[in-house]
């Protein structure tokens, strides 16, 4: 009976709990959801060399941008490795110049310009236009702020969502992709609907030849990769001259019956 009375009451303490913790995950996302649509400030950071960065001069096509610290042991450093294939999928698919991936470190007594260089070091990232920056308090708040992104202090060092923001080409807040993993098509999706729809016009020649190359851009899961798929093209065709052969046979009826109901006038 005793153990039963102790059971029971360790489990008054933690639904309280877990109550808490559902509720502030339930915000968390919330607070992230609403930021979609929000243009980004122009803020000034540094990058592994100290050099600066302006956030308003990476305008001009798409931004990932993912929020970690340096000192984080487990979700952080995750987040970067599951981050990578997807990064270099997307590289591969789009052109390795067609969108700027971002990771500022928000710890900024911790993270420096020479912590988030080893930072990516350790992570094996060498892919480029994949940026790790900098910043000073003042600037992560509102980072942190435009972005819906929630960070808390914890005993073990920080409580933050794992997440990358999807930023469009006028600095716009397009998605948010949450999760430990980043499956390839999460990534570049909302990459390739960005550069379908911010490239240049369908009426010139150039952008119908892109939407093309974008659409037809098509990712298959059994090898882990985006192929162009010719069978779209194909298939494109094989109706085509259908529709032509169609259009003949109609005609050739039209006359037909036009030549016989000629002859039966008297």
């Amino acid at each position: 009976m005793r153990l039963v009375m102790c059971l029971f009451a360790i489990l008054l303490m933690i639904a309280p709990a877990s109550a808490t913790q559902q509720n502030l995950e339930d915000q968390a996302i919330a607070r992230s959801e609403a930021a979609i649509g929000k243009q980004l400030p122009s803020l000034r950071f540094s990058d592994t060399s100290g050099a600066e960065v302006l956030l308003s001069d990476l305008r001009g096509k798409p931004l990932l941008i993912s929020l970690v610290y340096t000192g984080c042991t487990d979700v952080c450093p995750a987040i970067i490795e599951n981050l990578r294939p997807a990064i270099e999928i997307g590289q591969s698919a789009l052109g390795a110049d067609s969108f700027t991936t971002l990771t500022i470190g928000f710890d900024t007594r911790h993270d420096t310009p020479e912590r988030m260089q080893s930072f990516a070091r350790e992570r094996g990232i060498d892919l480029p236009n994949w940026l790790f920056l900098s910043a000073d308090q003042q600037t992560v708040n509102r980072l942190s702020d435009a972005l819906g992104f929630s960070i808390v202090p914890s005993a073990g060092g920080f409580d933050h969502m794992a997440q990358v923001s999807v930023v469009d080409a006028s600095g716009r807040i397009y998605q948010q992709v949450r999760g430990g993993t980043f499956n390839p098509p999460a990534i570049v999706e909302p990459l390739k609907d960005l550069m379908f729809g911010q490239r240049q016009s369908i009426m010139s020649v150039s952008g119908i030849t892109e939407r093309i190359k974008l659409f037809c851009t098509v990712y298959n899961p059994n090898t882990g990769r985006y192929y162009f798929n010719y069978s779209l093209f194909v298939g494109m065709g094989i109706g085509f001259a259908c529709l032509l052969l169609l259009l003949a046979w109609l005609v050739r009826e039209v006359k037909l019956s036009g030549g016989s109901g000629g002859g039966a006038h008297p």
